[in-house]
């Protein structure tokens, strides 16, 4: 009987990526995919550290796995760089650490863990991690895919640990990324998202002069694949070329996550981000004066060290301006390695959370506003999954969207007239002929 492996992943869409990748890899081994950590003779933890909540999860996790008999265990991702061998110092029953650069060595810690050896990957010098297709990926979606274009971060954002648990940033050849396109054509998706920690710098490092909108370009050549995406992009590489780019193509979808991070520009400054509010809004109203509605999204953390109400209120005022339809907001907490660390954490975690509170607490009524606008409009919809007896999908702008329909619109894109539009969810009904 073949060993079964399960795998549990924590983070960004990087990460599920790389699981993908893994899963391609243990799938052409051999290995079956258990449904569940109890019936798994290997049990993986594709990790996130970008947060400290996450990582003490994972040590918590492992605790556990010690109680459930002769398994092998492994940690991948962030957690597994940041963390090395005191994982397996501190969760001895752990068998292999694997860094984000190193996780087409999963056959080779497997098949040490069944001789009995340890194995610790972290070295960031291999480029292998960005994608090598003569490695299988097992995709959890036949519709919807993410293609990496380049892996690390040169940013060095003062609280932010990425570039020392994913490395410095390394792009990939656009003639890899567009042969990976036409594969994923060929095969019937639909819509594909180009990731990387910071996409918007796509380019450093090739021997051609590319940059991200030049891939923009190249990419929407392809035949077959109708909506394009991309996550995550720096402000400070939103150039108007690129900005041109994402308007003008008509593939790419009038979505853009464009993490801020603070409102106040001497907390930005402090964060190392280099831009300012103003600049900020400018590229927003830059997008928005090409006339198509543009659904933003971003990042923001409360609570920076020396952040004051005022700093505070220049947040608030930012998304009040740009009108996020959603944002992913916490509190700050020091991680080790930045350069933040070492600054006093002076902002009380109960004034942290307070400040929260009230960013989200406003958030929630632009969303709900922006929400209840789709209702009564229709709206092209790409179905990817079936979810007790609803179509769901998304459209363009990244919302999701729930009808009752036929299974036969699986990986189509449809019109879909919206009748109910909550919070997160909107629900429609498949509008047939023209409309």
């Amino acid at each position: 009987m073949a060993d079964k492996f399960f795998i549990r992943t924590f983070g960004c869409q990087m990460n599920e990526h790389d699981s993908e990748k893994v899963k391609g890899v243990l799938l052409d081994m051999g290995l079956e995919e258990a449904e569940s950590e109890k019936e798994a003779d290997l049990i993986l933890l594709n990790t996130c550290a970008v947060r400290e909540k996450p990582v003490h999860k994972v040590y918590s996790e492992l605790g556990r796995f010690k109680r459930m008999g002769d398994k092998v265990i492994g940690v991948l991702g962030c957690v597994a760089q940041k963390e090395g061998k005191r994982i397996i110092e501190r969760m001895p029953h752990v068998d292999f650490v694997i860094g984000p650069r190193n996780i087409y060595r999963i056959k080779e810690a497997f098949e040490r863990a069944r001789e009995g050896k340890k194995s610790v990957f972290t070295d960031q010098s291999s480029r292998c991690a960005v994608t090598d297709l003569s490695f299988p990926i097992a995709r959890e979606n036949p519709y919807r895919a993410y293609i990496t274009i380049m892996e690390g971060c040169d940013n060095f954002c003062s609280y932010c640990i990425v570039p020392f648990v994913r490395g410095r940033e390394v792009s990939r050849p656009p003639e890899d990324i567009l042969e990976e396109v036409k594969i994923l054509s060929d095969a019937g998706y639909k819509e594909i998202t180009l990731l990387g920690q910071n996409v918007n710098s796509y380019g450093k490092g090739l021997d051609k002069k590319v940059d991200f909108a030049d891939l923009l370009h190249m990419v929407h050549e392809v035949e077959g694949i109708e909506w394009i995406r991309f996550i995550t992009s720096h402000p400070k590489d939103f150039s108007d070329r690129l900005i041109e780019a994402v308007m003008t193509l008509p593939k790419i979808c009038e979505y853009i996550h464009l993490p801020a991070q603070s409102g106040s520009n001497r907390i930005l400054e402090l964060m190392n981000r280099k831009y300012t509010k103003e600049r900020y809004l400018e590229i927003v109203e830059k997008i928005r004066s090409y006339g198509k509605y543009v659904a933003f999204t971003s990042d923001l953390i409360v609570g920076f060290p020396t952040e004051t109400e005022e700093d505070f209120q220049e947040t608030l005022d930012l998304i009040k301006k740009v009108e996020y339809e959603g944002i992913f907001a916490f509190v700050y907490n020091p991680r080790e390695f930045t350069r933040a660390y070492n600054w006093e954490d002076d902002v009380p975690m109960e004034e942290k959370k307070r400040r929260l509170s009230e960013l989200l607490k406003v958030q929630d009524e632009i969303t709900q506003k922006l929400s209840k606008s789709y209702e009564g409009k229709v709206v092209d919809v790409l179905f990817d999954r079936e979810e007790s007896g609803w179509l769901v999908g998304r459209t363009r702008t990244f919302k999701i969207v729930k009808t009752r329909a036929d299974k036969s619109r699986l990986g189509h894109i449809v019109k879909v007239k919206i009748t109910e539009a909550k919070m997160y969810e909107l629900k429609g009904e498949i509008v047939e002929g023209d409309v």
